[in-house]
């Protein structure tokens, strides 16, 4: 749970866990076997999901995985996982570039799908992916964590409430330094890497989320030896006058903060802002009021009870993360992505 600190006072049940609710369980199933799909599992086993199978395009690495975990199934293709039908929704943790085919293969033999971050790679491959969920009457949701944080669903409350008055700006950053390698999927143009589709996604989603499809787009990076953007600067424009300047690289380590500044107040978000612990309300005229969170596991717990939540009540989309908000997300990754290739 997190508390208002400014008066020690708990929030309403309502704020507290936004997500917690859901009263089925899940049977999941992993397709990958990396750090993000071992972080998952970790967490879906804390909250008492089932982890029915996991798959891997080699059948020692998915044993290995499943020995690990306690996981009954063990799978040595993406094929052999999607077939299962006792698995009710797939995790997709592979690289970005077999995200798109990889879920596309999980909805066609009619499992749901929890598709990490990025959706896909480009906005086509979003709105097939998109299109076949809806066709399908199948649940489909991007996997991207940060909309599911309690304080972050608390921001979104505040926001909407007027806390800060109308919204306009947005200040969003997530750079780390990594050294080159070109054999990392990092920094590998084959593998989709790049700080843009890794870290930038989380700016340009958060800033999505408070003020919605930007009317211009304008962005400027410095490129690593193999082409990927290393160091990108992203600005959006709405007809509102409202601004969002975002920042996303691999050249060096920043505060990783968030700022939304409004016409009467600022609302603060801790770094890392992607996966925060606290954050500080500014009303003009009054004391700054802090909110923190005891995070649960290891952070994605929350998004995994949305999932379960959303198929609880029949839902084949979340209305925190919808299908179409991750396919306009994805759009503008695309033009991003295009300007910067006109630069390099």
């Amino acid at each position: 749970m997190y508390s208002n600190y400014n008066n020690g006072t708990p929030l309403a049940e309502r704020d507290r866990s936004p997500v917690r609710c859901a009263i089925v369980t899940i049977r999941w199933g992993i397709l990958g076997t990396g750090g993000i799909a071992r972080t998952f599992t970790e967490d879906l086993l804390l909250l008492g999901h089932e982890v029915a199978g996991v798959g891997s395009r080699a059948a020692g690495t998915a044993e290995a995985f499943a020995d690990r975990y306690g996981i009954d199934r063990a799978y040595g293709s993406y094929a052999e996982l999607a077939a299962d039908d006792g698995i009710d929704v797939v995790y997709v943790a592979t690289t970005h570039n077999t995200h798109h085919a990889a879920a596309r293969l999980c909805l066609e033999s009619g499992r749901g799908v929890l598709v990490e971050k990025p959706f896909t790679t480009t906005a086509a491959d979003a709105k097939d992916l998109a299109n076949l969920a809806r066709e399908r009457q199948l649940f489909a949701m991007e996997a991207m964590w940060t909309r599911f944080n309690p304080l972050v669903t608390r921001l979104r409350d505040l926001v909407a409430d007027g806390a800060i008055g109308d919204v306009k700006a947005v200040y969003a950053d997530f750079s780390e330094n990594f050294p080159f390698d070109a054999s990392h999927r990092l920094w590998a143009p084959d593998l989709a890497g790049g700080a843009l589709l890794d870290l930038g996604v989380y700016p340009v989603s958060f800033a999505w989320m408070l003020l919605g499809e930007p009317d211009t787009v304008q962005a400027v990076t410095t490129p690593a030896p193999t082409g990927v953007d290393a160091n990108t600067g992203i600005l959006f424009g709405y007809g509102s006058g409202a601004v969002a300047l975002l920042h996303c690289g691999f050249m060096a380590k920043t505060p990783q903060t968030a700022t939304i500044s409004g016409t009467t107040g600022r609302i603060e978000m801790a770094g890392p802002f992607w996966h925060p612990d606290a954050m500080t309300l500014h009303r003009d005229g009054a004391e700054p009021e802090t909110y923190r969170l005891e995070v649960t596991g290891h952070g994605y717990t929350y998004q995994a009870e949305e999932v379960a939540r959303c198929l609880d009540a029949g839902l084949t989309e979340s209305p925190a993360m919808p299908l179409e908000e991750s396919v306009g997300i994805i759009g503008a990754l695309d033009t991003i992505a295009g300007r910067l290739s006109a630069q390099i």
